[in-house]
């Protein structure tokens, strides 16, 4: 198994969870975050004082999928979240060793399907 975590921009979101639903994928974790990357934020100006606003707002999805899965499920999150501007986002993939259901004990895969 390997966990898929991406971080993209807000408004992509409801279209990358319905293209991973569409994939028939059971479950995922989305967070709102910040952070910076190349996109380097901007200037703002509030009351005359200029301030530099260098987190931005981000979307983070973490869903775990089978290692077959893996190059499909990166291919359709880059299609949905791609505007082709400086921070459409990131996605890394770690390797999942073992899962637990809490509930009901069940490991490896079938806790996740």
């Amino acid at each position: 198994m390997t966990k898929v975590e991406c971080v993209i921009r807000p408004e992509k979101l409801e279209g990358v969870m319905d293209a991973l639903g569409q994939f028939g994928n059971p479950g995922m974790t989305v967070s709102e975050v910040k952070g910076c990357g190349l996109q380097r934020g901007w200037k703002e100006v509030y009351r005359g004082v200029e301030t530099n606003i260098r987190l931005l707002s981000k979307m983070k999805i973490e869903v775990v999928v089978r290692d077959e899965n893996v190059d499909q499920v990166v291919q359709l999150i880059c299609r949905a979240a791609r505007t082709g501007e400086v921070g459409d986002g990131k996605i890394f993939l770690y390797p999942v060793n073992d899962a637990v259901r809490i509930r009901t004990g069940e490991t490896g895969e079938s806790a996740i399907y």
